[in-house]
């Protein structure tokens, strides 16, 4: 892989389905304005959060328990900010959300507790010695644009791309001797399905050559699963392992 040549990169990842996915990964000058966004938001529960202490802490048997308070309201905000939303809003937190960025594992999976609380540990050490500097100068040596703690967990911090709602995919009729090989409903974990319905979406948008090279990955996999000793052609008979896996949904939708 080759450096990137602009703030934001695009970097390509491969799932265990040997599917490409391409990110555009997120460089520091989004990455500030949403870190902005969530210090004020930061800033704005701290400040409430005080009203609320120092109203208890004018009454008699409060004391010095105020102060503990406010420590613990502190701590608590500062490192549990980042975690608690980027398990909430699926790697992302209200500043993010409001630049589209999104933080996954390397693989283009969803984080995990462990990997937020990982990542946002480490925070402390990029802040070093001041502002950030260590962090941007990691991220600006790094292939993808990851600062210390995305490296320490694995993550990546990635721009997502608007969508429109997809139509539904169009599957030419299969023939009857087509499906004579395939059991009458094959079941495939939900990823698989994605996976298979985003491969037969790309058809047309990429090379025959690549579309060859995927089918022809991804066709030996499902028919050593099925039992399937032949099949004519790749591409056509994941359109049909496509269909047959997805027959019961049609059927809940018809209705």
């Amino acid at each position: 892989m080759t450096p990137p040549s602009t703030i934001d990169a695009t970097v390509e990842v491969e799932t265990p389905e040997h599917i490409a996915f391409r990110y555009q990964v997120a460089g520091p000058s989004r990455r500030f304005v949403a870190y902005v966004i969530d210090s004020v938001i930061r800033v704005g529960v701290l400040f409430v959060a005080l009203l609320v202490i120092g109203t208890v802490a004018t009454l008699p048997s409060a004391g010095e328990a105020s102060m503990g308070m406010v420590l613990v309201l502190v701590f608590v905000v500062e490192w549990g900010y980042y975690v608690f939303f980027e398990l909430i809003m699926c790697g992302s937190t209200p500043g993010k959300a409001a630049m589209r960025l999104r933080v996954v594992k390397a693989g283009g999976y969803p984080i995990s507790f462990i990997d937020s609380v990982l990542r946002n540990l480490l925070r402390a050490a990029d802040f070093l010695p001041v502002g950030y500097v260590l962090g941007v100068i990691t991220m600006a040596i790094d292939v993808r644009l990851r600062r210390l703690g995305d490296m320490a967990a694995g993550t990546l911090v990635v721009v997502e791309e608007r969508h429109t709602v997809s139509r539904p995919l169009a599957i030419l009729p299969p023939r009857q001797e087509e499906l004579r090989e395939l059991p009458p409903r094959l079941h495939l974990p939900p990823e698989e399905i994605d996976a298979l319905e985003l491969f037969l979406r790309r058809l047309g948008a990429l090379t025959p050559a690549r579309e060859a090279e995927l089918g022809q990955l991804l066709a030996p996999v499902y028919a050593r699963r099925f039992s399937i000793t032949r099949y004519a052609d790749a591409t056509r008979f994941l359109f049909l392992v496509y269909h047959q896996a997805t027959a019961k949904r049609r059927v809940v939708h018809g209705r």
